[in-house]
């Protein structure tokens, strides 16, 4: 082999490496926004349950329940139980917890449901405030 081809292989070598590199260096840029987006879009979900139960606050009040947000959980807590829901990967887990049996603050699930849209959750958060006030 002479010197000029094997400068073209160390070349090419180079160009590989660089492409490759710059091929790896994109997909983690398109896989952080996408994350970055489904964030975007589980925190914005989260609002709109917000503010869909923050409309009837009267009925909240009336059932003992207080309302609160944070970041991807939407919380109706009762000194008797939690009914939640928390948003991720574009769906919802609502869960219910007994606080009267639990040992800490932070009551264990008796009930859990996986939901797809903010109609579900709002059914299945009623039916879990009927359950506990049956």
């Amino acid at each position: 082999m002479t010197l000029a081809t094997l400068e073209n292989l160390s070349m090419s070598f180079r160009r590989a490496f660089e492409a490759e590199h710059a091929r790896r260096d994109a997909a983690r840029h398109e896989r952080e926004e996408a994350e970055r987006r489904q964030q975007e879009e589980d925190l914005a979900r989260a609002e709109q349950l917000h503010d869909a139960l923050a409309a009837d606050i009267g009925f909240l009040r009336e059932k003992g329940l207080t309302l609160d947000r944070r970041r991807y959980t939407v919380s109706l807590n009762h000194e008797d139980y939690l009914i939640d829901a928390y948003f991720e990967a574009g769906t919802a887990m609502v869960r219910s917890a007994d606080k009267r049996s639990a040992s800490t603050s932070t009551a264990a699930p008796r009930k859990q449901q996986m939901v797809q849209t903010i109609e579900e959750a709002l059914d299945v958060m009623a039916q879990y405030l009927a359950d506990e006030t049956v």
